[in-house]
């Protein structure tokens, strides 16, 4: 389904035309998205104990990054 819109005649064109305001609305979604990542993370993860939960995050952050060799080649496609 979003396969289809995201192909869409309109949205390639206003993407063409627009891309100070297309860059706006990425920037926003990522945001977004990150505040719900990090929202979730303050309920679930140790939600009694901040400082263990952040802790824990950023244990888990490291060793992520640490075995995929701090490298981001995925994202350059």
């Amino acid at each position: 389904m979003l396969h289809i819109i995201k192909r869409h005649e309109k949205i390639a064109e206003l993407k063409a035309r627009y891309p100070i305001t297309n860059c706006i609305i990425v920037i926003l979604a990522i945001i977004m998205l990150w505040r719900g990542v990090w929202g979730l993370l303050d309920q679930y993860l140790f939600p009694e104990s901040p400082v263990i939960s952040y802790l824990v995050s950023f244990a888990l952050g490291a060793m992520v990054l640490y075995l995929d060799d701090f490298t981001l080649d995925n994202l350059k496609r």
